[in-house]
């Protein structure tokens, strides 16, 4: 998306057209839209088709790339994930190796409670539902996860097609946690709700010493991953 980024609004019209394999071409009248590496920008979900040709209608003067959501992932999908889907899988289980709901606090005790009860559970489901059984430990210094659980999350992740890979990729890398990306595309969990794990002990330590400025907007910007990683997801799957 980076060269339309500035760029003035040329076209009257933006429409999701089907085409003949029955996906659906984003397109500005009448011309489709092409990806940052040349290829068609189309889905075969025809609910996000109609959201990315919403975005480009709602563009004003000028097209801004971060109003787009829907356009980016998409087109990250397509150009990334048909070429280079093993790396991003890799990429993906790197995030699982050092979950956040793995890295528990020492102290203070309400804070090891709310973790505790927070999440715990997402991981009492993912060894039960996932067969993917983390190991926990309280401080910052690494520690390896078994091999078998790795695998198992392999697995999971090698079933995902290319957009469901997308948006799990996406919001767990905003939350840090894979497990949480997991349980929000299961639907265990709302996308609000993996927010609020994901982000338990800075505002833990916010309701103890006051507000910071720069965590607040560092957690606008991973609500935003996340709600925009949900809304892809349920667009795609719908």
């Amino acid at each position: 998306m980076a060269e339309w980024s500035g760029a003035k609004r040329f076209y009257k019209e933006a429409s999701a057209i089907e085409g003949e394999d029955g996906a659906y071409l984003i397109a500005l009248d009448g011309r489709s839209v092409k990806t940052p590496i040349g290829a068609e920008l189309a889905v075969k979900s025809q609910p996000l088709a109609e959201t990315m040709a919403a975005e480009w209608e709602a563009q004003v003067e000028t097209i801004e790339p971060h109003t787009m959501p829907m356009c980016k992932l998409s087109a990250t999908a397509i150009d990334r994930l048909q070429s280079r889907r093993d790396e991003v899988i890799g990429i993906t289980l790197k995030i699982a190796e050092t979950d956040l709901l793995c890295y528990r606090a020492e102290e203070p005790e309400d804070l090891v409670v709310r973790q505790r009860d927070s999440w715990q559970p997402e991981l009492d489901w993912a060894k039960q539902e996932l067969s993917a059984e983390l190991a926990v430990t309280t401080g910052i210094l690494p520690i390896n996860q078994p091999e078998n659980a790795l695998i198992a999350l392999q697995a999971v992740l090698s079933e995902l097609d290319d957009f469901q890979l997308m948006g799990v990729t996406n919001a767990a890398a905003a939350a840090g946690s894979l497990i949480l990306a997991l349980s929000m595309h299961r639907g265990r969990i709302t996308a609000e709700t993996m927010f609020e794990k994901s982000v338990l002990e800075e505002k833990h330590q916010m309701e103890r010493w006051g507000e910071d400025q720069e965590a607040l907007e560092r957690h606008q910007r991973i609500h935003t991953d996340i709600l925009d990683s949900s809304r892809f997801l349920e667009l795609w799957e719908s």
